[in-house]
């Protein structure tokens, strides 16, 4: 089909990541986009990005300092936003008021009102609005899909989710430990609350919290220092923003979820995904790992083709069999190979969304139940009692936002 003209709104670390994407997807044969530009406030960010393109796709973008010179350009049909999530809202409702197709990095927006408004302006308009949520993308997760649809488990009883362990260091860069900028209990938060969305669909209700575990996080070795962050001591920042969530979830099939995400203190790391039912469980390995998955049927044990055969066979679709081939629900790549295959799948599936002019797979409305899950442990924190999800998702349930909402200029 006839390459999708996109532009790339931001540069950094994780635009740098969907750059690979793209070459990614060019080597695998799927020429579907062409980066007709590149936006960022930093020169050196947009121009360095700029650079990479011209070397890995053969063409040079055109380089702009503002999201709002891009869309007045013309050059793009649609834009790729990978800015930190304080300006997700404003950048793609923007967009899509223009017919501008979008794809966004997760987390949507950083508060259920940031994510109404970009909703709303995609049912206004006439674009496609796709979240990029790669964690399911992931081809264990579609193996793991596909045991829980064909009930090889049984009734489902319940999900266990948990990722324990850290340190005090700064994760990934400085603004995730912010409140106002896209704090790591939200930015890693709608990862898990996806998936399960992915495995079990509608939330009902949610109890918990979310919580800052390391109030002072310290600059890694290597790491640059963010300028514009104020330092509480040499190489450290105040964390504003948690780090952390624990909660119980309810959904709407009658499941129960367990969630643990707590990436503090120096001692032994952990991370668990299984699946319990009446009939066995399944272990789901960490994301991005091309682990097994391991389904327990009482004595039996199926992992790998013996799995796959237990199901009637399993292929994965088009999009992901370019990078791991048909059956590849175990694979040996490097980090950096896996990540460009799961973002390159997202963006494979945005492009066919756009010529087909449908609904992608995890649309506004599925990012925007992401986001709210996760501030659903925030809102029952505060409340002292367990929520419904869906109170969250339109807004009904909002104080534990509202501070986030009046810095973004929301209310």
């Amino acid at each position: 089909m006839k390459r999708i003209a996109i532009g790339l709104v931001g540069c950094g670390g994780m635009g740098r990541r969907h750059l690979r994407a793209y070459t990614a997807l060019r080597a695998a044969g799927a020429d579907l986009f062409s980066v007709a530009a590149v936006c960022d406030p930093r020169p050196d960010a947009a121009e360095a990005a700029a650079a990479y393109a011209a070397e890995a796709l053969g063409e040079r973008p055109k380089v702009f300092a503002s999201h709002k010179d891009l869309l007045a350009s013309g050059v793009v049909q649609a834009i790729d936003v990978v800015t930190d999530p304080s300006a997700h809202h404003g950048i793609v409702v923007e967009a899509l008021e223009q017919g501008v197709h979008v794809t966004c990095e997760k987390p949507l927006g950083l508060t259920v009102r940031a994510c109404q408004r970009i909703v709303e302006a995609a049912e206004r308009s006439n674009a496609v609005l796709s979240t990029a949520e790669n964690y399911r993308r992931d081809s264990p997760n579609r193996l793991a899909r596909a045991v829980l649809d064909a009930g090889l488990l049984g009734r489902i009883h319940l999900m266990v989710q948990q990722s324990l362990g850290g340190s005090d260091q700064i994760m990934i860069s400085p603004w995730r430990h912010l409140a106002t900028s896209g704090p790591m209990a939200l930015d890693m938060g709608v990862h898990y609350s996806d998936i399960i969305q992915y495995y079990f669909g509608e939330y009902e209700s949610a109890f918990g919290q979310s919580f800052i575990a390391e109030p002072i996080r310290r600059y890694p070795p290597d790491m640059p220092r963010a300028l514009d962050i104020p330092e509480i001591e040499p190489g450290a920042i105040q964390a504003t923003g948690d780090d952390s969530l624990l909660g119980l979830f309810e959904m709407r099939s009658g499941v129960w979820i367990q969630l643990a995400y707590i990436p503090s203190g120096p001692g032994e790391r952990y991370f668990q995904r299984t699946i319990h039912g009446s009939l066995g469980s399944m272990t789901i390995p960490r994301d991005r790992s091309g682990g097994a998955v391991v389904v327990r049927l009482g004595d039996e044990v199926l992992s790998g083709a013996d799995l796959r055969a237990a199901l009637g066979g399993f292929r994965l679709d088009p999009y992901a069999a370019r990078f791991f081939g048909e059956e590849g629900t175990e694979y040996d790549l490097s980090f950096a190979e896996v990540d460009a295959a799961t973002l390159g799948i997202e963006l494979e599936e945005f492009a066919s969304a756009v010529v087909e002019n449908r609904r992608p797979e995890v649309d506004g409305r599925a990012g925007l139940v992401a986001v709210a899950a996760i501030w659903a442990l925030a809102e029952s924190k505060l409340a002292g009692a367990r929520v419904r999800v869906d109170d969250v998702a339109s807004g009904a349930i909002s104080a534990a936002q509202r501070g986030v909402d009046q810095a973004l200029g929301l209310l």
